[in-house]
């Protein structure tokens, strides 16, 4: 039991070593913009995740690029228009890493600003679809239930009352829509390139 506890000791301590080190705040890329990304997707053999995506929920246009970061994150998430005219363009907004399934991914996103810049980056698993057209994300959120069993203790007075069930209602997934590379028609890229 002794020898299970140590190991359970030391597991513990080691698990924080082994997180990986982001970078607290975000940096600004000089000289980003999107006419830019396209001419850069444009020239290279693309993933399947790279692109320009739409970030619906927060009105951001965001380029997402092959990277050779720290451990095993391969592409960074970089702001490329905002409806916030405070975010600077070239803006790393998030970075991403492959997981042992081919289409999910362990996703970072900044969560706060301070001034210009974000912080506190929060970790998610993002699932490509099968077109590659949109990567989905539940963004981490805390819910604390607590449920007292009053018929238990008064046992007697609830005898009659009836239990009705919570309705949940469906809720849409934060995500990224890919709007390039695509055909004039908005559908995925589907022809052959040759470089």
């Amino acid at each position: 039991m002794n020898r299970f506890l140590t190991y359970l000791l030391a597991l513990a301590i080691a698990i924080p070593a082994l997180a990986i080190d982001l970078p607290e705040q975000s940096v600004v890329l000089p000289g980003i913009d999107t006419q830019g990304m396209k001419e850069r997707f444009d020239e290279s053999d693309l993933q399947p995740l790279e692109g320009i995506w739409y970030y619906p929920d927060e009105e951001m246009t965001l380029a997402i690029e092959k990277w050779n970061g720290q451990h095993n994150i391969a592409y960074r998430i970089i702001l490329l228009e905002s409806t916030d005219l405070e975010l600077l363009p070239g803006t790393v907004v998030g970075f991403i890493e492959q997981s042992a399934v081919d289409n999910k991914f362990r996703l970072w996103l900044y969560t706060q600003r301070s001034k210009i810049t974000l912080v506190s980056p929060a970790q998610c698993v993002a699932t490509l679809n099968q077109q590659a057209t949109s990567l989905t994300f539940d963004p981490p959120h805390w819910k604390v239930k607590v449920r007292v069993n009053f018929v238990r203790l008064f046992s007697t007075i609830f005898r009659g009352v009836s239990v009705i069930p919570d309705i949940q209602e469906e809720k849409l997934p934060a995500g990224f829509r890919k709007i390039y590379p695509t055909d004039g028609n908005g559908n995925p890229f589907t022809t052959v390139r040759y470089l």
